[in-house]
């Protein structure tokens, strides 16, 4: 059976916790690891805080010797051994997608604790991009115990998959201050 297509994504931070949170595509309700910093509106490089806000999703990556192509609306594609993104807001590229090696700082996609096997982009400081704003913000595959992030959105491996199907180009992402 299909999965009904969702066209708006709830991010609710925790009142317990607020590295912690729980994210809502229609009927499906998924546990959430935020921010170390927890969610915040005016959010900076480097600051550990989840942006504040409602976003378009931009496109999802994958890594293909980690698991099948998972099925989703969104533009996909295979992440390489040379794919990295910027992070340096001295870096014109920042924010952006840079191939590997890169002299300046960088996140690598392709990564051996499995946190970005299936990564979706979310269009966090990205039309126009401001340096300093923050970079790489990710919905992505959590760490065991629902650990906190360094900004993205985390959810458990299980799940992922079930959110993808759920979701195309018309789909945004609301995170809840």
């Amino acid at each position: 059976m299909k999965s009904p297509r969702v066209n708006l994504i709830r991010v609710y931070r925790s009142p317990v916790d607020h590295r912690r949170g729980r994210l809502e595509a229609g009927a499906l309700v998924i546990p959430c690891a935020l921010g170390r910093s927890g969610v915040r509106r005016a959010k900076r490089e480097g600051d550990g805080a989840s942006p504040a806000g409602r976003f378009r999703l931009l496109q999802a990556f994958y890594r293909a010797d980690r698991g099948p192509r998972p099925r989703t609306g969104l533009r996909l594609r295979p992440i390489r051994p040379g794919d990295g993104w910027s992070d340096d807001v001295r870096d014109r590229r920042y924010n952006r997608p840079v191939p590997l090696p890169c002299p300046t700082s960088h996140e690598k996609m392709w990564r051996d604790d499995g946190l970005y096997d299936v990564v979706i982009d979310i269009a966090w400081n990205r039309g126009p991009i401001v340096k300093g704003r923050g970079s790489a913000i990710f919905l992505h595959l959590a760490r065991p115990g629902f650990l906190p992030t360094e900004g993205c959105v985390a959810v458990d491996r299980r799940m992922i998959r079930r959110l993808l199907e759920r979701i195309g180009p018309e789909t945004r992402i609301e995170i809840v201050g």
